[in-house]
């Protein structure tokens, strides 16, 4: 999995590190029950989201690859029973 390169980009990190901000506040505040607080977590954790997609749009995310070659379809015969 790591080969991909899955989440190893600025925009990864920025974005969990957000949501991972926005979490801990929502489960603060489960504890000292606050529910402006849960929800202002939970804003915070769709902003990650917004945060992450435009950096990622900005060129920070991982950039397609430029040596793409489709794969030979094969042609598959019917099964019949």
């Amino acid at each position: 999995m790591s080969a991909a390169a899955h989440g190893h980009t600025p925009a990864a990190w920025t974005g969990v590190t957000i949501a991972f901000i926005g979490f801990t506040v929502s489960g603060v505040a489960m504890i000292i029950p606050s529910i402006p607080l849960f929800w202002a977590g939970l804003v915070v954790v769709v902003a990650a989201g917004v945060v992450g997609k435009a950096m990622s749009m900005a060129g920070m995310g991982k950039q397609p690859s430029q040596n793409f070659a489709p794969t030979p379809t094969e042609e598959r015969t019917p099964v019949t029973a």
